[in-house]
């Protein structure tokens, strides 16, 4: 997932992407107890993707509170 992807997107749809990957994040811990994880990458992939994510939502919030006040 790259940031200018994230960007043409809306706010609803950046939530929706960021609940996805909280519930891959859980679906791989899962994995990872019982044994049966194949990418173990991908922990830091799907981590970071939410980091941008909440970046990128982090950045509308400041630029509305900026333009507004």
């Amino acid at each position: 997932m790259i940031a200018k992807e994230l960007r043409e997107k809306t706010s609803d749809e950046l939530n929706s992407t960021l609940h996805d990957l909280y519930e891959e994040l859980f679906n791989l811990r899962i994995a990872k107890v019982s044994a049966n994880l194949s990418n173990p990458a991908r922990f830091k992939q799907v981590k970071r993707a939410i980091a941008r994510v909440k970046t990128i939502m982090n950045e509308r919030r400041r630029a509305g509170v900026e333009e507004g006040g």
